[in-house]
């Protein structure tokens, strides 16, 4: 479900997100200012992602297959 709106709970620091259209893998929210949103995402590291201009998805981690890794 795409989140845009920051005060939501699932953009709380520790849920967990992906960006909607870059392979950055799952990113875990780590703080959140406003509509700046820092994130540390799997294979691009830690990034500040504006919440007003990009809308990350969340992921609700009990339903990833980690059987395959």
């Amino acid at each position: 479900m795409p989140v845009s709106d920051t005060r939501s709970p699932l953009l709380q620091p520790g849920a967990y997100v992906h960006h909607p259209t870059e392979d950055w893998g799952l990113g875990q929210v780590q703080s959140v200012d406003g509509d700046r949103i820092t994130c540390n995402f799997e294979h691009q590291g830690k990034l500040t992602i504006n919440a007003a201009v990009i809308t990350l998805v969340a992921v609700d981690i009990n339903t990833i297959d980690n059987s395959a890794g």
